[in-house]
């Protein structure tokens, strides 16, 4: 393989407090030691979106060609970098996460407004990256944004966010010149299945299960009620004695 090789593993911050984090100054430093084509290896979870748009910005900037391979995750502000790539492979075993930004605000509903636009400007800063790679629709996008969506390496392509799958290199013949006429007529006979893809909405999850518990306890409620109804003592039968009868009784045994 030609070119360097950098890897982007771990939480994207501004700033690395025990150097276990991806800062963009730190990224940057790697990035200009040398010049050529690259290849970035990307696992993370994802960090500070700001952090993780200067990194996509200088990739995006960067002379040389950009390979970006996911061999683990690229989950939220780690998918924005990925989308830098002139080309982005994931591997099979690989995800690819996006949703929307998130923030802690504190403060009267003023601030708590400028905390919505500001996440509603930053949500659409995003979309911009992930509209130029894959082509997709800005509602669609949004739409799986707010779904929080989980992607393999399957759906990362089909829906436009990765290139290719990463696959093993093929051995080379034993032998030259063997016959193999027979075998490549066996091998175009026989057509490779079609790749099953996985797309996981964390709403959708979560919604579909409030909707199982709600017809469940729904149910078990009405059923308690009815037995409760069906606990209630039954009248007196004709050999019976009413609470009023008994104590004219107890009273006049006092006397």
């Amino acid at each position: 393989m030609t070119g360097r090789i950098l890897e982007l593993n771990g939480t994207i911050a501004e700033e690395s407090w025990f150097d276990d984090d991806v800062t963009p100054q730190l990224f940057k430093d790697e990035l200009n030691a040398g010049s050529g084509d690259i290849t970035v290896w990307i696992n993370s979870p994802g960090g500070d979106c700001v952090a993780a748009a200067q990194i996509y910005n200088m990739l995006s900037n960067y002379k040389g060609k950009v390979t970006v391979k996911i061999d683990g995750i690229a989950a939220s502000a780690a998918s924005v970098i990925a989308m830098a790539g002139d080309t982005v492979l994931v591997s099979p075993v690989s995800m690819l996460m996006i949703h929307n930004p998130a923030t802690i605000a504190w403060g009267d509903h003023a601030e708590m407004q400028k905390a919505i636009d500001m996440l509603a400007e930053v949500k659409e800063s995003i979309i911009n990256a992930y509209v130029l790679k894959t082509g997709l629709s800005r509602p669609k996008l949004s739409h799986l944004m707010d779904a929080e969506t989980w992607m393999d390496a399957n759906k990362a392509v089909e829906l436009g966010f990765a290139d290719e799958i990463m696959t093993r290199a093929k051995a080379e013949p034993e032998e030259e010149g063997a016959d193999t006429d027979g075998e490549d007529e066996d091998e175009e006979k026989k057509s490779p299945p079609a790749p099953s893809s996985m797309l996981f909405s964390r709403r959708a999850v979560s919604n579909a299960l409030l909707n199982k518990m709600a017809a469940k306890y729904g149910q078990a409620e009405k059923k308690t009620n009815m037995q409760e109804q069906a606990q209630i003592p039954a009248p007196e039968t004709e050999n019976g004695r009413s609470v009023d009868a008994l104590m004219e009784r107890l009273t006049l045994l006092r006397h």
